[in-house]
């Protein structure tokens, strides 16, 4: 093992999966999984039952979440991947940086301000390397859209208009876990939305300056649901009669991933990972609109709706030589379930330039398979491959990427909160 890259992976949920599967499977002649942390060792050593059926020779060793510092001591990784809570991840960066070690985040990199300051100041004060996985900058389809852009092909570009639609499938599971609490998460506008900004960051290759915005809870929550009539409530939708027919309820006795994880886990630390969507307590937006001003002085429109019937999304680009549109209709999922789920739609993708003064043509490419547009098995490659292919495109996103796919968010929130607009440099500086 001495010849090979030492992981340690904080947060045993669901995404984890994609980090682990890859080391001790796809990439287990280069890279070693050596520790587990988590709050919960009833997942960490269900965890451990799966990694055994990927050809783990024995346990990881596992320690709890309290115990950090003494996983680093004990089991020496190279690099700390953390997949743990939202409003977790600055600690465990942070402290893995102190303790000399690289690390690999999930997004979004933090939640807030304060602790987005943090992480900047210990990355220049320690001089380790944090990467932030953004895997939706390794699809294809967004990846052809930002070579159209970098060759010019609609000129510098003045607006784009952005709508993203989250279904009764995906959206609403947003609202079951522990994302519904903005503490946690951040709300949508920092967790699911981070995605979104920061592949507009990187199309424009801008930095957002100013944003305002609008965010309710007009759907989920029980006063939404009253509103409409609805009578029958339940705390959570495991084995609840008031559970058994509604469409938006969710049991956690899979005899899989949900169960093992969640449902067990849940005899030793309280966690509900099946809320009912309408109940009390959610603290995020589920209906939110923005405008962001960028410093190369191009503005975005943009809209984010977790109720839709149908999962994708719908952007055009505007340049002062014409129009790029992005129409991708994607796959619905709830994380952690196996199988089909709902009613979701088959996946498209279309890309069109509508040049200024010429016919409109085709730019979708080839259609790629695998998880998030096919993006998950380019990210893991680049970073977990023998030779990492070329970047032509910068999709190796740093700690100041991390930072400026926040900003827009952080900012979106406090201008759900005051009415007034925000600028991003009184937040935090980054130049």
């Amino acid at each position: 093992m001495s010849d090979r890259h030492r992981h340690a992976i904080v947060g045993l949920g669901a995404r984890s999966y994609m980090y682990s599967r890859a080391i001790l499977k796809t990439y287990a002649d280069r890279h070693a999984l050596v520790g587990l942390c988590d709050s919960n060792r009833t997942r960490m050593a269900w965890c451990n039952g799966k990694y055994r059926g990927w050809g783990a020779p024995a346990d990881i060793p596992a320690y709890h979440a309290a115990d950090f510092d003494r996983m680093i001591a004990e089991t020496k990784p190279d690099t700390v991947i953390v997949t743990s809570v939202d409003r977790t991840h600055a600690h465990y960066i942070v402290r893995a940086m102190e303790l000399g070690c690289d690390v690999i985040t999930e997004k979004p990199m933090t939640t807030d301000a304060a602790t987005c300051r943090e992480i900047l100041a210990a990355v220049e004060r320690t001089g380790r390397r944090l990467r932030v996985a953004f895997n939706y900058r390794y699809s294809p389809v967004r990846a052809a859209v930002k070579a159209l852009l970098q060759q010019g092909t609609i000129g510098k570009i003045k607006a784009v208009h952005f709508e993203w639609l989250l279904d009764t499938v995906h959206g609403a599971d947003y609202f079951r876990r522990w994302h519904r609490d903005k503490r946690n998460s951040g709300g949508l506008m920092v967790h699911k939305a981070t995605h979104h900004f920061d592949l507009v960051n990187w199309w424009l290759e801008s930095s957002p300056e100013l944003v305002f915005g609008l965010g309710s809870l007009a759907f989920y929550g029980r006063a939404a649901a009253e509103a409409r009539g609805v009578t029958q409530f339940y705390d959570r939708g495991t084995d609840h009669p008031n559970a058994k027919d509604d469409p938006f309820a969710l049991s956690l006795a899979d005899g899989g991933m949900l169960e093992g994880l969640y449902l067990n886990g849940a005899k030793e630390d309280g966690y509900r990972r099946d809320q009912s969507v309408f109940g009390d307590g959610i603290s995020i937006e589920d209906t939110m609109n923005l405008l962001v001003r960028y410093r190369n002085g191009a503005q975005m429109s943009y809209t984010l709706s977790a109720y839709s019937p149908w999962e994708g999304y719908r952007i055009a680009f505007i340049g002062d030589t014409g129009r790029i549109e992005l129409e991708d209709l994607e796959k619905s999922y709830i994380s952690a379930a196996g199988g089909e789920i709902g009613q979701s739609a088959s996946e498209s993708q279309k890309v069109t330039v509508f040049p200024h003064w010429s016919r409109p043509y085709d730019a979708t490419p080839p259609a790629a398979t695998g998880e998030h547009g096919g993006g998950d098995a380019l990210l893991l490659e680049d970073i977990f491959g023998q030779a990492p292919p070329a970047d032509p495109l910068g999709r190796r996103a740093d700690h100041i990427a991390g930072a400026r796919s926040i900003l827009t968010g952080i900012a979106a929130n406090q201008a759900f909160a005051t009415g007034l607009p925000v600028r991003v440099d009184d937040l935090v500086r980054l130049d």
